[in-house]
């Protein structure tokens, strides 16, 4: 049992996997940072909620009363999450991955080299046409 769970720990990908999670963390800093200090002002520069955020949906209750259903901060929410994404996407994958594409023109490696595999209509014709090859043959 031992011997299993160092073989877990020492395969490679539970490390790789460590790391990720503590440069994620360290990451989001910097990403909510970003965030907070261009995007959230961007987007006041058009709409800025009153004090109390955007306003929920009352609903009569059954016992009476009223109950909220908080709407603004969903929406607050929602913006939240699509800003973080852009900022991740333009700021950090896309660069990444033209930087890539870079590399990859420098070393001379391009995606026309790999070779095409067939498709699977293409291998039923060739094993439809083995098998009338086979039938065929006198016995």
């Amino acid at each position: 049992m031992i011997k299993g769970f160092k073989d877990f720990i020492m395969r490679g990908n539970v490390i790789d996997l460590a790391v990720a999670v503590v440069i994620g963390a360290a990451f989001t800093a910097v990403v909510n940072a970003i965030v907070s200090s261009i995007i959230t002002p961007l987007i006041e520069l058009f709409w800025k909620p009153d004090e109390n955020g955007v306003p929920g949906i009352p609903v009569p209750a059954v016992w009476g009363g009223t109950v909220t259903f908080p709407i603004g901060d969903l929406i607050t929410a929602i913006i939240s999450f699509l800003a973080v994404a852009i900022v991740v996407y333009f700021v950090f994958v896309f660069p990444m991955n033209l930087w890539k594409e870079r590399q990859a023109a420098k070393a001379g490696v391009t995606e026309d080299k790999e070779e095409k595999l067939p498709t699977e209509q293409e291998l039923l014709i060739q094993i439809r046409d083995l098998l009338q090859k086979t039938d065929s043959t006198p016995r």
